[in-house]
């Protein structure tokens, strides 16, 4: 694999401590008319030096407002944010100097060659023109876009964009990276690569990431440890493994129609069942029923569901909710996040 070479003396402070990332308490408030809206509600949470961290959550939920918080673009409203020991806000100009970026948006201009952009970005950081040279040959090598550098941006597909924003990022040598929805919209050729990418610059690097998505198997895969936010607060945080085993042993997901309250409120009832949430998929509330024309239940089960299936479909009928289709898996990340904010990802 290609290695990148170290930043040199000038490029960026050395980390002043451990972990990489700290916030507290931060808050983010924008006004909407006469409403002030809380994109960020007090949000915690620590990424140690040489880690990945994932920042799970749907949109609106928060994860681009607090990137852009930790990466000077917008003050926070309260709380404390500190990048390798800097303040956002009190040392700005230091955190700029030891972070690389990605944001969900392209922002290449179109009429310059990828080499341009490069080399322009090099030069807004005042690099050397031989380390610029140097990168720039580096970079490329490293996410492939050897026989296309010299081309227009406008030529390049949205894989090759994304690739060559990524190698902006690193023109400096950055200390920590922040990728801000990194694969949207990519084939997943390109996402495995983008991938492969992040995974080989935490090995080789020691390279401290933070990145936000909406895919469940991208977290799952890259991160070290995930934060699920909803709502502009982190509502769970661990390892993939530790959130993923304490859903317990199996995940029983049913479709069908009728009461699904009362349905919800027996499986929560048994002791067998750690958690029930239910989401609409079909049709809406039948107005004064309290029935749901067509709606999908998942349990997540204490043992293997094997010996509970005829128990369930027994509550089911008694709770006057028929059963249409059901299927059983071990659990995952797309499980936990509906177990803490009781609906799956979504725009």
């Amino acid at each position: 694999m290609t290695q990148i070479a170290q930043p040199s003396p000038t490029a960026a402070p050395s980390f002043r401590r451990s972990p990489a990332i700290e916030v507290s308490g931060l808050v983010r408030t924008f006004q909407a008319g006469q409403k002030t809206i809380r994109a960020v509600d007090g949000v915690d949470l620590q990424v140690e030096s040489g880690s990945i961290y994932a920042l799970l959550g749907p949109n609106g939920a928060g994860k681009t407002t607090t990137i852009s918080i930790l990466t000077t673009l917008i003050p926070p409203t309260s709380g404390l944010a500190r990048v390798a020991g800097y303040d956002v806000v009190k040392d700005a100009a230091q955190v700029r100097r030891i972070i690389g970026a990605t944001f969900q948006e392209t922002v290449v201009d179109k009429n310059l060659s990828g080499r341009d952009a490069l080399d322009t970005h090099g030069r807004l950081y005042h690099l050397p023109k031989a380390l610029i040279k140097s990168r720039i040959e580096e970079l490329t090598r490293l996410v492939e876009l050897e026989d296309a550098i010299d081309r227009p941006t406008k030529t390049y597909s949205g894989g090759m964009k994304r690739r060559l924003e990524l190698a902006r990022g690193l023109m400096t040598a950055p200390q920590v990276l922040f990728l801000d929805e990194p694969t949207q919209g990519l084939d997943p050729q390109n996402r495995d690569r983008i991938w492969t990418y992040i995974r080989q610059l935490r090995a080789e690097q020691g390279l401290t990431i933070l990145l936000t998505t909406h895919y469940m198997e991208e977290a799952e895969q890259l991160a070290d440890r995930v934060g699920i936010i909803d709502a502009g607060r982190i509502v769970q945080s661990g390892t993939p493994a530790e959130l993923i085993g304490a859903l317990g042993e199996d995940v029983v997901t049913i479709l069908g129609d009728g009461n699904t309250p009362n349905f919800l409120e027996s499986l929560r009832q048994q002791s067998y069942v750690d958690w029930a949430s239910q989401y609409v998929s079909a049709a809406a509330e039948v107005e004064g029923t309290g029935e749901i024309a067509a709606a999908t239940v998942q349990i997540g089960l204490r043992e293997q569901a094997g010996k509970f299936l005829r128990p369930i479909v027994e509550l089911a009928e008694g709770a006057g909710f028929k059963i249409a289709d059901f299927s059983i898996k071990r659990p995952s990340l797309n499980d936990v996040f509906l177990k803490y904010t009781g609906r799956r990802l979504r725009d």
